[in-house]
């Protein structure tokens, strides 16, 4: 199935969308300003391999998660720090931190099993590379760019494979829960008189015409209301799923089992 374009409310979910749910708030309706750009995160916790003892296995990575057999491994979250594809919140911790990225994968990996079922398998090429270009910008430069993709074991094709995977699961996403946030026009008159309006009083400012804001407020209401059945979606997927956590870190844990599956998006079997 091919998609020449996304919807409008796909475009509006980016991938830190997917990863990390935010909900616009009113000051964002009334003043847009543009987010500073973040410069990519450095790892807290890097993985760097140990040398081989003898008559010992080496450790070169390890299994955090399995998700209906399909594993999440620590360079997975590796990747996302390092590529600075989510930040930590003001006063997080590194661990704090580690943990929340692993839960984004795992929500991830139950949206992708969903979208590989029902075979979605391609999005447009200048699209993928839009979303290449983001990351990129991330970066002081296309030197230091690369570096972060070598540390973190990825090439630029195997970045490129990992976008059109999250952009099938925005274009899934919006066809299925898109009809779940039309907004009425009454809606968008109740936000701006109670919400909008009481906004801008309190910063000493008058309120802008309705008409002028109107198509902001009902992408506000639109995203909230996406973000809100985003969230169900993705609770009913894991309570259909098995998923199994191996921390990181805690002393004396029980190695990983075995997966069937390395790399790879099995479905459920009977799901």
């Amino acid at each position: 199935m091919r998609k020449e374009s996304l919807p409008p409310l796909a475009r509006a979910l980016s991938f830190a969308t997917l990863l990390a749910l935010v909900v616009v708030t009113a000051p964002a309706v009334a003043q847009p300003k543009p987010a500073p750009a973040k410069p990519p995160v450095t790892p807290a916790r890097p993985t760097p391999s140990k040398p081989a003892t003898p008559g010992k296995p080496n450790l070169v990575d390890r299994v955090l998660a399995v998700v209906d057999e399909d594993p999440i491994l620590q360079s997975d979250v590796d990747r996302v720090v390092r590529l600075g594809l989510q930040a930590p919140n003001p006063g997080e911790g590194a661990e704090a931190f580690r943990k929340r990225v692993l839960g984004s994968l795992i929500e991830d990996r139950l949206r992708w099993h969903e979208v590989d079922r029902f075979g979605f398998t391609e999005v447009p090429v200048e699209l993928v590379e839009a979303e290449v270009t983001k990351i990129q910008k991330g970066f002081p430069d296309d030197r230091a760019f690369q570096k972060a993709l070598a540390d973190a074991g990825l090439t630029l094709q195997g970045l490129r494979q990992r976008m059109t995977q999250q952009l099938l699961i925005v274009t899934y996403v919006d066809e299925r829960l898109g009809p779940q946030a039309q907004i009425a026009n009454d809606e968008i008159e109740k936000y701006y008189q109670s919400v909008l309006v009481p906004e801008m009083k309190k910063r000493g400012q008058p309120a802008p015409p309705r008409e002028e804001v109107r198509d902001q407020i009902r992408e506000v209401l639109k995203q909230k209301k996406l973000t809100a059945a985003l969230a169900k979606w993705t609770e009913e997927l894991r309570g259909k799923a098995d998923i199994v956590i191996h921390p990181e870190g805690e002393p004396g844990a029980a190695l990983p089992p075995v997966v069937k599956k390395i790399g790879g998006a099995p479905s459920k079997p009977g799901a």
